[in-house]
């Protein structure tokens, strides 16, 4: 009980330092996109432009080139922002909240015993050998 408790805390006080909202430069309406800190009007037209013009994009250095004003520096801010290309956060931006979760949860399992009882996958049931006739 008290380890689900510390990891529930960690959990909460890992997540303050991420965005809380993502948004999505291939879903995300303007209004979406001016949410995020970084992206003004001008900028969500931009990018709605561009999307519609030719298309989603595939990933951060798609979305670079197509979009005026994004270089490296800044597409690492809007990533940390909440800005996602294509569901995914810029290479070095923080790792989202859901994904930090994930991982956690991950670990968690692994740390956990085996229950009672349960046989390990290397000791499955083998069929009996054939017995010599009598």
């Amino acid at each position: 009980m008290i380890k689900k408790l510390m990891l529930a805390v960690a959990t909460l006080v890992a997540s303050m330092g991420f965005a809380f909202a993502q948004v999505d430069v291939n879903k995300a309406d303007a209004a979406a996109l001016d949410s995020v800190k970084g992206v003004g009007p001008a900028m969500s037209k931009a990018i709605i432009d561009e999307r519609t013009k030719s298309g989603p994009f595939k990933d951060w250095a798609d979305f670079q080139k197509r979009v005026k004003g994004v270089a490296d520096k800044r597409a690492a801010q809007l990533s940390k922002a909440g800005l996602q290309v294509d569901g995914k956060s810029k290479d070095g931006a923080p790792m989202t909240a859901t994904a930090a979760a994930k991982t956690d949860a991950k670990a968690d399992a692994a740390a956990k015993p085996a229950k009672a009882g349960a046989k390990p996958a290397d000791m499955k049931a083998k069929p009996e050998a054939a017995k010599p006739a009598a």
